[in-house]
């Protein structure tokens, strides 16, 4: 019998099928198991954080590829390689570089969340253990995947494409026999001011996984990155006209480099005035990642080296009054707020300063700090947890949307370009998961449009 006929794809969601969060999705292709990413969920501790490992029971488990270094994309990993050491990993080269430095930091965040003795946190010698496993490859160099149970003439490829997302993001393109298989991860069509926007695999694949963060979301909020930027800069100068500084909550990872060149650039065309910024942590580091890669990677402002951008330290400052004595722009994490983190305790301390703004420059999830403070207007009672005071607003809030995902339209191109049979619906709420299917369907009602469940199996022939 032609095996083209017996091919199948058994797709199964241990994480993040319809949710931000624990991103982590199971194939089963003739034999050869395949995890594509192994996230963590950023507002949920412990086991309840991790993706549902204990689906993998008596399933072959051959290799896991990672698409970019982003918590909920990574820091799953070295639980599962706990339970399944042999797996081999496979990332671009910045994600392995990234994944060093992320992996790492997020011990210490754990063992500051989690108090549980049941739950065992991983080590830094299981970290560099890990990091040293990972086979890195470029994007568009095909490779093979070998399974333990496939045969050795297979044919079963993958390959990174360019994701746009953030350094060493990177799309999936997985081929076996006549069947191609892409899955985004975190996509983004649209150039920001380092990054260029995502390369797509050239010829139409039979199933696309495809990510719809932005989904639902009118895409007349999510303006064009330079007109966001000219909105921004001139938002900032009104605060620093008035004497006033400016808090900008950022991941540490894509974030803060993107919005770090934005606004140096802006002050070196003399459109922004100059200002002290402020950063740290984690971010200081890679920025330097960044650095090391700008001539081998589809980038902007190849010339700009973010380690060489004039900043201070906001760990050595002796006390938050220091940021109001002249007008300065604080780029702190976590870029949602969350409990704990340096923008959350910054952020209660500016909500009282009459003359600075708190501005927000990306998603924000409704079960974080950063929505409920977003969200708010001068004048307003916050209560952020159940243990704080209770807080009346006193700065200015402004929102932009520096989108580092595609929006809807940008999302229904990806399906017209690719032009799949099948569409897997992830990383999203049910709102976006449903306008995109119901989208997807206006375009082309012979497509199968699946929405994804964590727990659910999907066949694709």
């Amino acid at each position: 019998m032609d095996r083209k006929i017996d091919a199948m794809i058994n797709f199964l969601p241990l994480g993040g099928a319809n949710e931000i969060g624990a991103s982590c999705y199971y194939l089963n292709i003739d034999g050869t198991g395949i995890i594509l990413d192994c996230g963590m969920h950023p507002q949920k501790v412990g086991l309840d954080a991790l993706p549902k490992f204990s689906l993998l029971k008596d399933k072959p488990i051959d290799y896991v590829l990672i698409s970019h270094a982003h918590q909920d994309h990574l820091n799953a990993l070295p639980f599962l390689i706990k339970e399944f050491p042999y797996l081999k990993i496979v990332t671009t080269p910045q994600t392995r570089a990234i994944a060093e430095l992320t992996l790492n930091n997020s011990i210490s965040i754990l063992s500051k969340q989690i108090k549980d003795d049941s739950f065992e946190i991983y080590s830094r010698e299981e970290v560099d253990l890990l990091i040293q496993s990972i086979e890195y490859k470029s994007c568009n160099d095909k490779f093979e995947l070998l399974g333990l149970y496939s045969s050795m003439n297979s044919g079963l490829t993958a390959e990174f494409f360019d994701a746009g997302h953030v350094l060493g993001s990177a799309g999936i393109l997985i081929e076996y026999d006549d069947q191609k298989l892409f899955f985004t991860g975190d996509i983004n069509l649209s150039p920001q001011t380092l990054l260029n926007g995502a390369q797509l695999p050239k010829s139409k694949v039979n199933t696309l996984l495809l990510e719809c963060t932005y989904g639902a979301t009118d895409s007349s909020l999510l303006n064009d990155w330079e007109k966001e930027t000219n909105n921004l800069v001139s938002s900032i100068n009104k605060i620093f006209n008035n004497s006033g500084s400016v808090l900008i909550p950022v991941f540490s990872f894509g974030k803060m480099q993107e919005i770090l060149a934005t606004l140096y650039l802006q002050m070196q065309k003399g459109k922004l005035a100059q200002a002290d910024i402020y950063t740290g942590g984690i971010g200081t580091k890679i920025n330097r990642v960044y650095d090391y890669n700008r001539y081998v990677i589809d980038r902007n402002e190849k010339e700009l080296i973010l380690h060489d951008i004039p900043t201070l330290n906001y760990y050595e400052i002796k006390s938050t009054e220091d940021f109001f004595k002249h007008p300065s722009i604080v780029l702190a994490s976590s870029g949602m707020m969350i409990e704990s983190t340096m923008s959350y305790i910054l952020a209660k301390r500016w909500m009282k300063q009459k003359n600075s703004a708190i501005i927000t420059v990306g998603y924000m999830d409704r079960s974080t700090p950063g929505y409920h403070i977003a969200n708010a207007k001068k004048g307003d009672k916050l209560k952020l947890n159940e243990y704080d005071d209770e807080i009346i607003v006193e700065c200015s809030i402004k929102n932009f949307r520096f989108s580092a995902h595609s929006k809807r339209e940008e999302l229904i191109k990806i399906v017209k370009t690719l032009e799949p049979e099948n569409v897997a619906l992830i990383h999203g709420d049910p709102e976006a998961i449903n306008r995109m299917g119901s989208e997807i369907i206006k375009l082309r009602k012979d497509i199968k449009v699946h929405s994804a469940e964590n727990g659910k199996e999907i066949s694709f022939a």
